[in-house]
């Protein structure tokens, strides 16, 4: 009787904790600034068929997070708006080189409150404040001043104090949209946000570095599957969607 009641109860055991839901993954992603609305839509969609995997999003300038990885701030995967500070985190034995691939393209623009008179980047000299990520560690920035340095008017702006410094490139979206300057140089797609802006010219892609965005695992990374698997669905159709919707350029075949 007594075995009866002991393989009862195994068996009522092996049932109970079997029925109860797997404990939750946790993922954490540092994502460059221009990039926020497109990831937290990814996020939700992911957690769609994911319930059970909890997400923790860290958004900055891809300089100050990359920054942050080497002091320790714990991350699993990294997305950055250039390959400059991947690289550095790849030299700093902090990403995993095998893991790094392009995700997506962006593009630059200029925009402001409608001024006919803006069209290019030599009408730039006739403004008196431009908002720019700060180029030491906002890769908008750094592509809007080598676009600035091929049109011949970017040491003119800066000894006339006309640029404004932005922590990011979404600052620098939120001072042009306030009207607190005369325009921004921000991505494609923050452009698409704006409310009061518009779009007064698109910046030669010529004139600057290919404005693309490298992802990667981090040590920790590697050894998460849920991090793994949220990768994997990045490079997945509907993300695919998710990221042309919000003006992205998908590069999920590139490694």
């Amino acid at each position: 009787m007594e075995i009866r009641k002991c393989i009862l109860f195994f068996l009522l055991s092996l049932f109970f904790f079997s029925a109860l839901p797997a404990l939750a993954g946790e993922v954490r992603l540092s994502i460059a600034a221009s990039m926020t609305d497109v990831i937290k839509e990814l996020v939700s969609s992911f957690g769609k068929e994911h319930p059970e995997v909890f997400i923790l999003p860290n958004f900055a300038s891809s300089g100050s997070l990359a920054k942050q990885i080497v002091q320790g701030a714990p991350a699993d995967l990294y997305i950055s708006a250039n390959q400059k500070w991947m690289d550095y985190l790849v030299q700093e034995d902090k990403i995993v080189a095998a893991t790094v691939q392009v995700f997506a393209y962006n593009s630059l623009v200029f925009l402001g409150r409608k001024n006919p008179q803006v069209r290019t980047l030599g009408d730039l000299t006739t403004l008196s404040l431009i908002a720019i990520g700060s180029p030491k560690s906002v890769p908008a920035g750094q592509y809007a001043a080598q676009a600035m340095e091929a049109a011949g008017v970017y040491e003119q702006l800066a000894q006339e104090h006309k640029l404004v410094m932005a922590k990011d490139v979404r600052q620098a979206l939120i001072y042009a949209d306030r009207g607190e300057v005369d325009g921004a140089f921000v991505y494609r797609t923050d452009g698409l946000l704006a409310q009061n802006a518009v779009v007064l010219f698109a910046v030669p892609a010529g004139l600057h570095d290919r404005i693309a965005y490298p992802l990667g695992l981090t040590h920790a990374g590697t050894t998460n599957s849920e991090a793994q698997a949220f990768m994997a669905y990045l490079k997945s159709p509907e993300a695919v969607k998710i990221l042309n919707r919000y003006g992205f350029e998908e590069a999920v075949t590139e490694q």
